[in-house]
């Protein structure tokens, strides 16, 4: 997901992060608490019965820093790019309104023409996907929140490339890049299907700050929805799986990243609003024996809901 103004791309900074992100295994994985939607107000609420392009953005990550792209895939615009739409609604007895939300990757495997995208010419990169956001690269953002509790059910694939998230990034960010706070709920490797990734990043100077945490959950991530949250507070976040605040793995504590230029949301009347992509990993050696099958995949989505 991002960016960093000191030259630390995202794509570097997982490599480098991933070895501390898993220490104390034996640890607990979650901590005691009451469901963060308890004493809240359903704000917002997405079921993905259709997509609303009028809430919805597809394509790069919204931003003014680099094109948006990020892995070894491009994002489709609502479109589609090179014949293919990776987005749909589709039937899904497992969803709660028997419909879900399916993003897709294909792989392409011949020179395409994806504006701005450095993988067109690449053979291991020539992979179509899709991101949706509710930022687009003018600054505008259609729905936002300061605070609250942000929950996405979601179903991953298993894959040996597939990099699915749900993730927050505020709104000046988009044109100021010195400002971004980036909340990544959820991050999954598409191999690890037990286990995924948490992170807050406030990219670049002054005052960088990165947290971050490995979530082993015990059950299979690839076959069957789980609910995937995290808590926005004045000046802090707390993670969740299942309503359940993740351990830090780094502390033996139930997370709770403080987020030091809330001040600054606070001044600006900034907001974070939501993206949900399945990208494909691009800091592993390309794999030499994809199957038929692993060239075209999928993950869903249930629905996107803000409380407040």
């Amino acid at each position: 997901m991002p960016m960093s103004l000191t030259l630390i791309s995202r794509r570097g900074f997982i490599s480098t992060a991933a070895a501390c992100l898993w220490a104390n295994p034996g640890a607990p994985a979650f901590a005691d608490s009451d469901d963060p939607t308890a004493a809240r107000s359903l704000v917002f609420d997405d079921p993905f019965s259709d997509l609303d392009w009028a809430v919805w953005n597809a394509g790069p990550k919204a931003g003014t820093w680099d094109a948006g792209f990020y892995g070894r895939s491009a994002f489709a615009r609502r479109t589609g790019e090179e014949g293919f739409n990776p987005y749909s609604i589709v039937d899904d007895p497992q969803a709660q309104d028997g419909k879900a939300l399916q993003i897709s990757a294909k792989y392409i495997g011949k020179p395409m023409s994806v504006p701005a995208y450095y993988g067109n010419n690449t053979s291991e990169f020539q992979w179509i996907s899709g991101n949706i956001q509710t930022g687009r690269k003018d600054g505008t953002v259609t729905q936002g929140w300061r605070k609250g509790y942000f929950e996405a059910r979601m179903l991953f694939p298993s894959h040996p490339l597939t990099w699915p998230a749900f993730w927050l990034m505020n709104d000046h960010s988009i044109l100021d890049p010195k400002t971004s706070i980036e909340l990544d709920v959820v991050e999954h490797k598409g191999w690890e299907r037990s286990q995924y990734g948490s992170y807050l990043h406030e990219w670049g100077q002054p005052g960088e700050h990165h947290e971050g945490t490995g979530v082993s959950v015990g059950v299979d991530l690839t076959t069957d929805y789980r609910r995937y949250g995290i808590l926005v507070e004045e000046n802090k976040c707390v993670p969740y799986f299942e309503r359940k605040p993740v351990m830090d793995t780094r502390t033996g504590e139930p997370a709770n990243w403080p987020i030091h230029r809330s001040a600054n949301l606070d001044l600006d009347g900034d907001t974070f609003w939501p993206l949900l992509t399945l990208a494909m990993r691009s800091d592993i050696p390309y794999p030499s024996d994809l199957r038929e099958d692993q060239l075209h995949t999928h993950m869903r989505i249930d629905y996107f809901r803000v409380y407040s």
